[in-house]
């Protein structure tokens, strides 16, 4: 497979803006949390991601598309109250989401459908900040503030929603019966009007804000009293005169907490509301704070790039006071830190933190210091990039524009590593056609036909299909095709064209499922159609399974569809759901010309039983061109998955099948009693589906049979390499390989950061065999310690008791190694080398040294410090270099190479990739390989794949701070 790298792609990351847990923190909690659990990132372009927590892995399962000059700037959860039939049972709450964003109204979102449910706006000023008020009642699992256990009659049970404005008015808003609408206003707008700058509830009756007049401000929702005005004082010499109160929060105890712009972090009394202590810890503005479930932890970021951690330090002495100390800081992100959130169970402790540098972090709370911190990725899980290998054409989206390049070919019928400059002449990329749309939604997703003819584009508000025509100059001639309104209208969360270019799959907001059949010219001049009335395909009726009442629900989201795949032959499609639910659907009857577009098959067409048998429902099937849609009869056969598919791709297909009889005759004769007949032939084509799940588990099924193939069974989740099952970042696509005639089907996978080939032609090694991997540090560890069996031992039983440790990490990164966690006399002591001392060196105190300690391995799997003991130990030639090495343990060329080969290879130098996709290479034994004398050719090519990369360097971010000791970066920039 040839990977050509470009950068040239644009899709700039947006910045994130706030950060929201659905339900609060929880030390009664054993688990990861409860199985609702769900992060809410907000963006600068109005976009809302939604990620779910997976047991500490962390995968964006969804993402909210917004609209031109749409900001999310704030974001809160509410979980409706419990009700309880007539019976006792108890139905869980509604989880909501709302978020507000420079505008004078509150948004409440619709999860399942990804667009706005309603709107609460009324005559006050721009909102600036949010808060969700506290549950009534103390439910079982959580801890939280509550005024009485039962509550009184004409209590108002529901969460309400407080919003603080630019003119100063302070607004709560109803989310009763399950709507949202202004209740009453806390306060006026004052004389001297000061912005609301952030705002938080300490109970659910009283509201702390603050201001940007140096206050911070104490009010009773009940009446709109105000309790009290804590000033903060004038701001510091030389610089402004008002202290700006950036966020506010409350910990269990009734402790405020608030961080200004000066940089100082204040606590203040939960009774008397002074201030108890005030702790100068940033350079710049503090944006944000957070504080842990036991209040004894509290966090703070801001725009000098620190993450500061505080803890509440007991007095030594009887009688003497607790004190907050500042512990430690650090830098995690690149640019200011904007938004915070936290979230604990008994086992989960995380710090969600985020800002202008686009990537989400994950820090370790509770375990701060003894685990790494993670990144996730700033890019889409699904990818924004789409290609039309027939014509080497790629496509690319982002908000309101699509980008179509051509990869130019040379002679060789390849391409070279693409320039990254834009002004090179003769480039062997070049932008064919550009399009945006005039509408304020932003592209939910895009496809072209695998001919690059035809290109969908969808929103939530409705979809496009434009026609391409070539140019002489390599460009393409862009027009806006005719479609019925049935297609426009509704807009579509998912688009797909049939591999044959006969189909366009488009997956609505409510997760309907419609086909609309497209009929292709037949002169130069004429333009493909599509046909007015779509295909409904219906889903089986499976509920997912209902959570704990306290956990609340989300209702219809989980049963959203995000993946669908057609198979080789166009006649399967799949659809895999949130919840793990898969469902199927096929193509019956052979393809008739002759025949009328539409046409509603006559009730002697199909017997009752076989109508029962089959799924279908004679009402809504439709026959087009004497094919007709119909449920997969295996269809329910196939098991509910523990997590949600993120890949679903069938086998490349080897043979057609279903083709038309030799001596062209494909129409049946109507009779009197049956005008329409048709055939009602199964698919009988490759019906293989390779399913990847969120917790990268693999399955594969045979869809008409609806079980595990014979090599799903014989290769199980448990057989893949333990590298593999480690990786955090879950997987984004896949791409077959079929052009290697002894490896005819090599799958590649890929997530942000690394790419994996897996050879489904051969089993995976027995779980004991995957121990001594191929490859990688194992095998250099093994060659280095060869000769001392006793310490390798030592030290396998060492890195075994921490792996079991590592494992049980809190949610962010990998626990840190005990030798690496500080330097000094305890653990390690530093030692300089070489003239001058310039080589400094970390030595174990508590580790046996050996002259290879510091050897580094490559990025990919095979390490570079003892290449040749390596070749030598595969029976490979020293004279090799290591590109030809590589290949030769890929293919098992060499007699040694065959016996140790594994059906696996990886690499890391790649990141981050926004996508990949094939853009030429010709199978080999395939349909397209055979002339017309049914003699195979012999000019195959290998797969090529363009390989998109988008690194944070390359985005365009307003500038930075730079404080103390950072004036060499300052000046570099400058």
């Amino acid at each position: 497979m040839d990977v050509h790298r470009c950068r040239f792609v644009p899709y700039p990351p947006s910045a994130v803006n706030a950060l929201a847990f659905s339900h609060p923190s929880s030390l009664s909690l054993a688990s990861n949390g409860p199985p609702t659990l769900r992060l809410a990132i907000g963006r600068a372009n109005g976009d809302i991601e939604l990620w779910h927590p997976l047991k500490g892995v962390w995968y964006q399962e969804n993402i909210i598309h917004g609209g031109k000059d749409r900001s999310i700037e704030g974001l809160v959860w509410t979980q409706d109250p419990e009700e309880i039939d007539g019976t006792g049972f108890k139905s869980p709450g509604r989880l909501r989401l709302f978020s507000i964003g420079y505008s004078s109204s509150v948004t409440e979102w619709d999860l399942a459908a990804g667009k706005p449910a309603r709107h609460a706006s009324a005559n006050y000023g721009e909102i600036w900040c949010i808060s969700a008020q506290p549950r009534w009642q103390s439910l079982k699992g959580f801890d939280m503030q509550q005024q009485g256990t039962t509550p009184r009659e004409g209590d108002d049970t529901t969460q309400g929603i407080a919003v603080g404005c630019a003119d100063g008015s302070i607004v709560l808003l109803s989310t009763a019966d399950g709507n949202l609408q202004f209740q009453r206003s806390v306060t006026r707008p004052p004389k001297r009007k000061a912005r609301v700058l952030s705002i938080t509830f300490q109970n659910r009756h009283t509201l702390v804000t603050g201001h940007a007049d140096s206050t911070v401000r104490i009010f009773d929702v009940r009446n709109g009293r105000l309790v009290r005005a804590m000033s903060l004082g004038g701001g510091p010499q030389g610089g402004p005169k008002e202290v700006l109160v950036w966020s506010v929060k409350c910990t269990t105890d009734g402790t405020i907490i608030s961080g200004d712009s000066t940089g100082t972090v204040s606590f203040w009394d939960a009774k008397n509301y002074s201030r108890l202590q005030r702790i100068t810890s940033h350079k710049a503005d503090i944006l944000d704070v957070a504080t842990s479930v036991d209040g004894h932890t509290v966090v703070s970021g801001g725009m000098d790039r620190r993450t500061t951690l505080y803890r509440l330090a007991r007095g030594s002495k009887p009688g003497e006071k607790s004190r907050w100390i500042e512990i430690a800081h650090q830098r995690f992100h690149e640019h200011d830190v904007k938004a915070l959130a936290t979230f604990e169970t008994r086992r989960l402790s995380v710090l969600a933190s985020g800002g202008l540098d686009t990537s989400p972090i994950m820090v370790p709370l509770r375990e701060f210091g003894n685990e790494y911190h993670r990144a996730l990725p700033n890019l889409p899980q699904q990818p924004p990039v789409r290609s039309a290998p027939l014509q080497r054409l790629i496509i690319s989206w982002w908000d309101r524009e699509v980008s179509v390049w051509r990869i130019l070919a040379n002679q060789q019928g390849s391409v070279a590593n693409l320039p990254l400059d834009e002004s090179l002449q003769d480039s062997p990329r070049k932008l064919a056609a550009k399009i945006a749309l005039q509408k304020e939604e932003s592209i939910t997703c895009a496809d072209i036909s695998s001919d690059g003819s035809l290109l969908a584009v969808s929103t939530m508000a409705e979809n496009r299909v434009f026609f391409f025509r070539p140019k002489l100059d390599s460009t393409l001639k862009v027009q806006k095709l005719e479609i019925p309104s049935s297609l426009v209208q509704g807009g579509a969360k998912l688009l797909r064209f049939s591999p044959d270019r006969m189909w366009l799959l488009v997956v609505r907001s409510n997760n309907k499922i419609q086909l609309f059949r497209i009929r292709r010219p037949t002169t130069p001049i004429e333009r493909p159609k599509l046909l007015s009335i779509p295909v409904n395909l219906r889903r089986l009726n499976r509920r997912a399974p209902e959570p704990n009442y306290l956990h609340g629900t989300l209702g219809p989201y989980t049963r959203s569809i995000s993946r669908v795949a057609f198979s080789a032959d166009s006649r399967i499609i799949v659809a895999s759901d949130l919840s793990g639910f898969l469902d199927s659907w096929v193509l019956s009857g052979l393809e008739d010309p002759v025949q009328d577009d539409l046409v509603a098959p006559s009730d002697s067409s199909l017997s009752d039983s076989a109508s029962e048998s089959l799924g279908v429902d004679e009402k809504h099937r439709l026959l087009i061109f004497g094919q007709h849609w119909l449920r997969n009869p295996a269809a329910s056969q196939i098991p509910k998955l523990p997590s949600a598919p993120i890949i679903l791709s069938f086998r490349p297909s080897t043979l057609s099948a279903n083709k038309a009889p030799t001596n062209g005759i494909t129409s049946l004769h109507p009779t009197r009693h049956n005008p329409h007949p048709y055939s009602h032939e199964l698919p009988s084509g490759e019906d293989r589906l390779f399913v990847l799940t969120a917790e990268h588990r693999i399955y594969e099924f045979n869809i008409m049979a609806g079980k595990l193939s014979d090599w799903s069974r014989r290769n199980p989740t448990s057989t893949l390499p333990d590298t593999f099952r480690q990786i955090k970042d879950r997987a984004m696509d896949c791409v077959w390989d079929t052009t290697a005639s002894e490896h005819p089907n090599r799958l590649w996978l890929y997530g942000s950061n690394w790419l994996w080939m897996f050879d489904l032609s051969r089993d995976f090694p027995r779980v004991e065999a995957t121990n001594a991997e191929v490859g990688g540090e194992e095998v250099v560890e093994d060659i280095q310690a060869d000769s001392k069996k006793r310490r390798r031992e030592g030290k396998r039983a060492k890195e075994k008791q921490f792996e079991k440790k590592r494992r049980r990490d809190t949610g962010a990164g990998d626990r840190i190694d005990p030798n690496e966690l500080t330097v000094g006399l305890g653990s390690k002591i530093r030692k300089r080398m070489g003239p001058g001392g310039r080589d400094v060196r970390s030595i174990h105190l508590e580790r046996e040294q050996s002259p290879s300690t510091n050897a580094s391995a490559s990025d990919d799997e095979y390490g570079t410090a003892p290449a040749a003991l390596i070749r030598s130990r595969r029976g490979l030639s020293p004279d090799i270099d290591d590109g030809a090495d590589r290949k030769s343990i890929l293919d098992g060329e060499s007699p040694v190479a065959k016996a140790h080969w594994r059906p696996w290879w990886y690499t890391y130098k790649y990141r981050p990739i926004l996508g990949l996709v094939p853009i030429g290479g010709t199978p080999k034994n395939t349909d397209q390989q055979v002339n017309g004398d049914g003699i195979e050719r012999d000019d195959a090519r290998a797969l090529e794949v363009v390989l998109v990369e988008r690194p944070l360097f390359e985005v365009n971010l307003p500038p930075r701070y730079y404080g103390d000791q950072e004036w060499s970066e300052m000046k570099d920039k400058i």
